[in-house]
């Protein structure tokens, strides 16, 4: 997660600043500057408008029950299956985008390891091959592809979030390298970076003061018991004086946001199971519940796209393969485990109320998102392309082509949601990515095996 200085034009001043603490602001029409004919297009990720243009990539883990997840019917008038029932709200917000497929992550002679291929393949559009975890050999994902050239105009280039943490070493699954299990962003063939996991650190890269004394600095305002806000107070009530009415009120909701989702990552600091076997050396700030740690992710990352922290962002909201049971639902059998269902109605049963229940928590996502306004007055989700899916299609079958993908948001005007866009069969995923980037004005000859572009999105 690295930083650069802020450099984009749209806003004469983008932070509070204070000794240990350094909030990025949302949007606000005061001090927004109106887009120049031709300015735009030299910029990339801006709309327009002028508005910043956020991508996110957010990966579930074990592929789909299919026939729970495939729509009926295409275009505007199709019918959606069981579980999208949390999107319903939500339904012009976003597409299903069918018979997409990622030929990288077939075996191409390798034998067994789907889910390493997977997790490998998702972003980069690249083939993992084995080596017995002693070498690493892929490529560089669409998210590091648009950070390279996006990441000029933020502060942080990029976010890589997971909710454990990224392994480098050793061999994982039937011999393919644990790296390309367990990290979905590449910045090079042999280059993996990890996602991480604790909300606590993403606050302090979001909101902590930069510079070598950040650790000194936020142990002091813990032990303190002070927010990050604390520290800005002269900064914000000095801004407060130059905005109109309706960014005081919005400046005044933001910063109740934050502080919101700090007494949160607090309340996990403070408080632990009494036995260690319920949550076995988690670290502090990291939820025991797996729905409370998914959703404290994703509250990070549309605080980060509200506040133009950051543009890009990759989530794993489990690492490909990942046998975690989900006590939450009361279901004590793993995630991966149950999806090798053989047909078993039962198994089936459970793996679709576990797809519908991570279904759930980006519908969250994607509603704060929409509730949040740009000075513009669309929302940050209108001004969004946020790609959900996975690369395996069916769990039990592990075929890596009819793969389950959404693409929420409107890319500032520039995609057509509320539809079932279904494609020609095998089209690749990273065509997608493709014409994603064209949206953002990063320049990319093609993304990993990419054919094309998709003009139906």
């Amino acid at each position: 997660m690295s930083r650069r200085p802020t450099t984009d034009g749209t806003s004469r001043r983008a932070f509070l600043r204070g000794l240990g603490a350094c909030v990025a602001l949302p949007t606000l029409e005061s001090l927004a500057r109106p887009a120049r004919a031709g300015a735009v297009a030299g910029r990339p990720a801006q709309t327009a408008s002028g508005m910043p243009l956020r991508t996110a990539f957010v990966a579930f883990p074990n592929g789909s029950n299919y026939e729970r997840w495939l729509p009926s019917g295409e275009g505007r008038d199709y019918k959606a299956n069981e579980t999208f029932v949390p999107m319903a709200a939500l339904r012009e917000k976003f597409q299903i985008i069918t018979n997409l497929a990622h030929d990288a992550a077939n075996d191409w002679g390798d034998g067994p390891g789907d889910h390493a291929r997977s997790g490998a393949t998702f972003l980069t559009g690249a083939h993992a091959w084995k080596a017995g975890g002693a070498r690493l050999h892929l490529g560089t994902s669409v998210d590091q592809v648009a950070a390279a050239q996006v990441g000029r105009t933020t502060r942080i280039d990029s976010l890589q979030l997971g909710t454990e943490p990224g392994r480098l070493y050793g061999a994982c699954d039937t011999g393919y390298a644990c790296a390309y299990q367990y990290n979905l962003s590449w910045a090079s063939e042999s280059t993996p970076l990890p996602p991480e996991p604790n909300p606590r650190m993403v606050f302090e890269r979001l909101f902590g003061a930069p510079g070598p004394n950040r650790e000194a600095l936020l142990r002091q305002r813990l032990e303190t018991r002070k927010s990050v806000l604390d520290f800005v107070l002269d900064d914000a009530r000095s801004l407060q004086k130059s905005l109109g009415r309706n960014d005081r009120a919005k400046l005044d909701e933001y910063l109740a946001g934050v502080r919101k989702l700090e007494e949160e990552i607090e309340k996990h600091e403070r408080f632990r199971s009494p036995d260690p076997s319920l949550a076995p050396a988690l670290p502090a700030g990291i939820p025991e519940g797996h729905g409370d740690h998914v959703d404290l992710m994703y509250d990070l990352m549309a605080i980060a796209f509200q506040s133009d922290s950051t543009r890009v962002i990759s989530f794993a909201v489990a690492p490909e393969g990942s046998n975690r049971p989900l006590p939450e639902l009361g279901l004590t059998e793993g995630h991966h485990y149950l999806t090798h269902h053989a047909g078993d109605p039962e198994k089936r049963k459970k793996v679709g109320q576990i797809e519908r229940w991570y279904m759930e928590r980006f519908a969250r996502f994607l509603a704060k998102l929409d509730a949040a306004k740009d000075a513009d007055g669309s929302s940050v989700l209108d001004n969004a392309m946020i790609v959900y899916g996975c690369a395996i299609g069916d769990g039990n079958r592990h075929n890596h082509d009819q793969l389950p993908v959404v693409l929420a948001g409107g890319g500032g005007g520039t995609l057509s949601p509320g539809r079932h866009v279904k494609l020609a069969s095998a089209t690749p995923m990273t065509n997608l990515y493709a014409s994603m980037l064209d949206r953002l004005g990063v320049r990319a000859e093609r993304v990993g095996d990419s054919t094309g572009r998709l003009d139906e999105v």
